[in-house]
Order: structure tokens, then sequence, then C-alpha cells
């Protein structure tokens, strides 16, 4: 499945979720989950200016993954397994990024909502994650936008 349709269904899944604070939790694990193999994804096979910048969106999303618990999910419910296509980077980041905005918002729910201090600090965990991988997101799309003014000099000049 393409990128942009798997985050559109991740983010569909979070603001949509009635099922209190476990399945809230498990559909941001979901979407961590999915930003970390989109950023791996494009470490390996996106545009050379993006790599590193998407290695570094693997490492965060993926400790955003891991102060969470892992939810159990059933065969073909990990979303980030069915990723089979990027397609346009810069429309995947500013899908993802809008992705991780709504990740952000349901952690401080949840944060609002813990029970315990331990719970609470897992979710501010998370939320730093969710924000460093937005950060990570916007750096790759100045990258993107300098590259394409460069070109656009360059077929000018």
């Amino acid at each position: 499945m393409d990128a942009v349709r798997l985050i559109e269904t991740s983010r569909r899944a979070l603001t949509t979720t009635t099922g209190g604070l476990p399945e809230l939790s498990a559909e941001v694990w979901q979407a961590q989950a999915l930003a970390q193999a989109i950023g791996s994804r494009l470490a390996v096979t996106g545009p050379p200016e993006l790599r590193g910048e998407a290695l570094g969106l693997t490492e965060l999303a993926g400790r955003g993954c891991g102060v969470l618990d892992t939810p159990r999910l059933g065969a073909g419910e990990l979303r980030a397994a069915l990723l089979t296509d990027l397609g346009d980077a810069r429309q995947v980041l500013l899908h993802l990024g809008g992705l991780l905005g709504e990740v952000g918002i349901a952690l401080v729910g949840m944060a609002s909502a813990a029970e315990d201090e331990a719970s609470y600090w897992q979710c501010v965990e998370a939320i730093d994650a969710a924000d460093e991988s937005r950060d990570r997101i916007l750096e790759m799309l100045r990258k993107l936008a300098d590259r394409d003014r460069a070109l656009a000099e360059r077929e000018a000049g």
C-alpha cells in the first residue's frame, strides 16, 4: 500500500478511536511504527539529501514506539508492514507531519488521563519523540525546497 494512503488510514483511526485509552495507545503506537518505516524507506531509497534526516526520523519514531506498550496485533494489522511504495517524498512528508501532529494531541490527552506517574511520563516521552520527529520532517521538507530552488536556478541560469 502506498505511504500516503497508509498515513491517512492511520490518521482516521487515530482521530475516530472510541475504545478508550488502550485503543488510543495502540493507534499512537501504530502511527509511530509507520513513521519509523517511512523514515527507514526514505533513508534507503529516498532523495540523497534526505537520508541523514530520514535516519534520525527512524530512530525518533522507534523511540516513540519503545516508550509505549506494544499493542497486541493480529496478522496483517501492523500498518507499517503494509508499506510498499513511498510515492512523492514531499507529499509523504506533509501527510506524515500532519499525522504526527495528531499523535501529539492524542498523547497530551492520554497524559492528562494517566492514572499513575509512570504512564504520565511515558506519554511525555512519546510526545517528545513525536515532536522531534516532526522537526525532522520539517527539515527534510526544507531540504527538498532548497533542492528544487537550486534546480530551478540552474535551469534558468
